[in-house]
């Protein structure tokens, strides 16, 4: 297992939407250790494949001392909505109010492709939300109002990773709590 350059705003990766997992075998095994591995050094919340550039459906979150995994995952929303602090390991250094479903039951396989069926509420809800986002290629700031995108696009041009060559970076510099996903 391996910790993996984490892809930033700007990879194309990033906007392509996952595909179905169909193999559940010792390289989906790796990809799973990998992210998990990735996402505690990090520290995040989360972490999805496309941000490691694997355009495969699998996650892992880290939520109050749970580490997970979901892979092809399909959500159930609550109708009720929170508001939150939501950053992303993609978008280092920018946390912004986001909304999302206050809980989710969220469907799908762990990486032996046992069928697996997470509830979470609040901050578990909020990662897995974020985390299914990134698998259908969608980032956390396309669903902020138009203001608020405006000022978190105007603070990605103006960091100091934007536009870089390579826009890889192994650790997000994101406080504790994993507000980073």
């Amino acid at each position: 297992m391996a910790i993996q350059p984490i892809r930033l705003f700007g990879d194309p990766v990033l906007r392509k939407p996952a595909i179905e997992v169909v193999d559940f075998d010792k390289e989906l095994r790796k990809l799973v250790a990998d992210l998990t591995d990735t996402m505690l050094e990090a520290p995040g919340a989360g972490l999805a494949a496309p941000q490691i550039g694997v355009g495969l459906r699998a996650f892992t979150w880290n939520v109050d001392g749970e580490v997970g995994h979901l892979v092809n995952p399909r959500l159930e929303l609550s109708q009720e909505i929170q508001d939150g602090p939501e950053g992303c390991l993609s978008i280092p250094g920018l946390t912004i109010d986001c909304r999302r479903a206050l809980s989710v039951v969220a469907h799908g396989f762990d990486m032996y492709g046992e069928p697996v069926t997470i509830s979470g509420s609040d901050y578990l809800a909020r990662a897995i939300q974020h985390e299914t986002d990134h698998l259908d290629g969608v980032l956390f700031v396309d669903r902020l109002d138009a203001e608020a995108r405006k000022a978190a696009m105007k603070a990605i041009r103006e960091s100091h990773w934007f536009g870089l060559e390579k826009p890889t970076v192994k650790v997000s510099p994101h406080a504790t709590r994993g507000l980073g996903f």
